[in-house]
């Protein structure tokens, strides 16, 4: 089976070694690891954002040379920062998804994401969880086949935790799309099909979410334990 996305021998110097990755049609990936262990870095380097070297291809198609309306239909990136000082309205910055306007699927996103009564509003007036529906809604609009989110559910309260991961089994459960989200709550891991481990500027293990949560490479990078009760810190050797 062909992968929806393959990338060989990614790299940002300093943050992330030569790094090859593939990830399949229908595929939600989780992509886990301590703070700077390179999570950012990678999900930038597959985005084409930032990288010294490797190649990335979805379906076969090399993602760097598509021109950019081709590139919105190949992924789309949701980069961590909320942050947003434009004056302009949600229900625009949705359409900036869109690589020609699509009022109809602008439409569609502002029903799904519930942004009705924030569409007409600032982005910069509304609250970091709203900016994040909006963007989300912008990284869904065209449709892409990969969908590649930096800490999709942070800032989110647990209605719009649990929506969006709704949304997002949804959008690749058609078989022609793929997700990758970094996460900090492990215990969000198991909505995920699979589990990435970065550390250190690199993947140090690959496995599904009920075999990460028990295994001994997670607790390393983490500096965790767990038990019945819960995660604990690991008291130092």
């Amino acid at each position: 089976m062909t992968p929806m996305i393959e990338s060989l021998g990614l790299a940002v110097p300093g943050r992330l070694e030569p790094t090859d990755l593939q990830c399949m049609r229908g595929e939600m990936t989780a992509i886990i690891g301590p703070n700077g262990a390179g999570k950012t870095s990678l999900l930038r380097a597959l985005a084409g954002v930032e990288r010294s070297g490797g190649r990335v291809t979805i379906s076969g198609e090399d993602v760097m040379s598509a021109p950019p309306p081709r590139r919105m239909r190949l992924l789309s990136f949701l980069p961590a920062t909320r942050s947003l000082v434009w004056p302009i309205s949600a229900r625009d910055v949705i359409a900036l998804g869109l690589p020609r306007p699509d009022a109809v699927r602008t439409e569609e996103l502002i029903e799904l994401l519930e942004l009705g009564p924030l569409a007409h509003r600032p982005v910069n007036s509304l609250s970091t969880g709203e900016r994040s529906r909006v963007l989300l809604a912008r990284a869904l609009a065209a449709r892409p086949r990969v969908l590649l989110l930096d800490e999709p559910l942070s800032n989110l309260d647990p209605y719009w935790v649990l929506t969006t991961l709704r949304i997002l089994r949804n959008a690749v459960s058609g078989g022609d799309c793929a997700a990758l989200a970094s996460l900090h709550n492990l215990e969000q891991i198991t909505a995920f099909d699979r589990v990435v481990l970065v550390d250190r500027g690199r993947i140090v293990a690959d496995q599904g979410p009920e075999e990460m949560l028990a295994s001994e490479g997670l607790g390393k990078a983490f500096r965790l334990e767990r038990n019945a009760a819960g995660w604990r810190v690991r008291e130092p050797a």
